[in-house]
């Protein structure tokens, strides 16, 4: 597990900011949802990680396939998004690693667009376990009042890059009056861009993005058309958008990971309806078993395990990205198990920090249970529930 990390190392110290309010548990504030967008909205279609809370079309749905009697649930929904950072799920899926654990009890797969179309069918019940980032997570969490979800298990590690136009970027003292894409207002990355803002002594408006550095929210999807017309400077991003803007003439900054210990910090968890836990804990267990058993398969085969995501967003998006890219983005990316607590808490302390979130309870977040007894089972080091439980 990393050790607790209250602040980006990097960073120099922040300066004192009075403590937030706690109010009715709800989160990211309604007076900043309002997003640009660069383009027209029918572009997000097929979009990936941070764009407008639409669920893709066209997701599949993955055969019963695995002999043996149901678990305690006739079927189980996996939702994920058309994204590298979830690569356990498009592997896990695709090679029948998941599939293969459930038995008689059938797997059902749909994908999403961003976070809070996710978090909005977990709680209708239309997902049973999802792949989501913290952000989305902790917000989903808090605005149910601690009723709606659990993380279960880590997922992945790393994979977000700032990237520049190295004609007008050359050090990161040039961002100032510049204009940077995050995918989406209050999401992982846009918090983290604020917060790295923020410990370089610059004021931005977190509602609006304007300031010293002027922050504008744009899909993943239409972040590359940006930077080629010139609408924004570069890009705080998720792979594989930063890859692309690096075909398309960008250069890498900064990797997020450089400013976290050990260079690992949470990018997408796992996470279950607290209602489909509480009635089909085996069935959880099975699921985990499958996403470590991916998570093993991915790290020992790491070519294969490209190759094998890439056709799976193929067949979601209708298109398999260009092979320079998957090459670039894959090995800044983890699949781990590790729900990596401490960068959790760390992420939502500086959301706190930016003003897009107000003082969170994250008392009972986690529930590592059963990623250890699978783990336990499979003759692996188990996880600590965190001290505190994510508060």
């Amino acid at each position: 597990m990393s050790p607790p990390h209250p602040l980006h190392p990097l960073h120099p110290p922040h300066p004192p900011h009075p403590p937030c309010r706690r109010g009715p548990r709800g989160v990211y504030r309604r007076a900043a949802l309002p997003v640009l967008l660069l383009a027209c909205a029918a572009a997000l279609a097929s979009c990936g990680y941070g764009s407008r809370p639409d669920q893709v079309p066209a997701a599949a749905q993955a055969p019963a396939g695995a002999a043996g009697p149901k678990l305690s649930a006739g079927s189980v929904t996996l939702g994920y998004f058309p994204n590298l950072t979830h690569a356990t799920a498009l592997v896990g899926v695709r090679e029948g690693l998941i599939r293969r654990e459930l038995g008689g009890t059938a797997l059902k797969t749909t994908t999403f667009n961003a976070g809070p179309a996710e978090i909005e069918a977990l709680n209708a019940g239309s997902v049973d376990i999802g792949f989501i980032g913290p952000s989305p997570a902790v917000n989903g969490y808090v605005k149910s009042e601690g009723r709606s979800l659990r993380i279960v298990s880590g997922s992945a590690s790393g994979g977000v890059k700032l990237v520049v136009n190295p004609a007008k970027i050359k050090t990161p003292d040039d961002l100032k009056g510049r204009k940077i894409a995050t995918p989406q207002l209050g999401n992982t990355q846009d918090v983290a861009f604020l917060d790295w803002i923020r410990g370089r002594g610059w004021k931005v408006d977190a509602a609006s993005g304007k300031g010293d550095v002027s922050v504008v929210r744009t899909s993943n999807t239409i972040t590359p058309d940006a930077y080629r017309s010139g609408a924004v400077d570069g890009a705080w991003v998720p792979e594989p958008t930063a890859s692309k803007l690096v075909a398309d003439g960008a250069t890498v900054l900064l990797d997020e990971a450089d400013l976290w210990p050990d260079r690992k910090f949470v990018i997408t968890n796992v996470v279950v309806s607290q209602k489909f836990l509480g009635e089909h804990p085996d069935v959880v267990e099975a699921v985990l078993r499958g996403t470590v058993k991916t998570n093993e398969w991915i790290n020992a085969h790491p070519d294969r395990a490209k190759a094998s995501a890439n056709a799976a967003l193929a067949a979601l998006t209708g298109k398999p990205l260009e092979p320079e890219v998957v090459d670039r983005a894959w090995p800044s990316l983890l699949v781990t198990d590790d729900p990596l607590p401490a960068t959790l808490r760390a992420q939502s302390a500086h959301a706190v920090a930016a003003g897009l979130l107000e003082d969170p309870d994250l008392h009972g977040i986690y529930d590592l249970g059963p990623l250890n007894r699978v783990l336990g089972s499979l003759h692996k080091p188990t996880y600590p529930a965190p001290d505190d439980q994510g508060r």
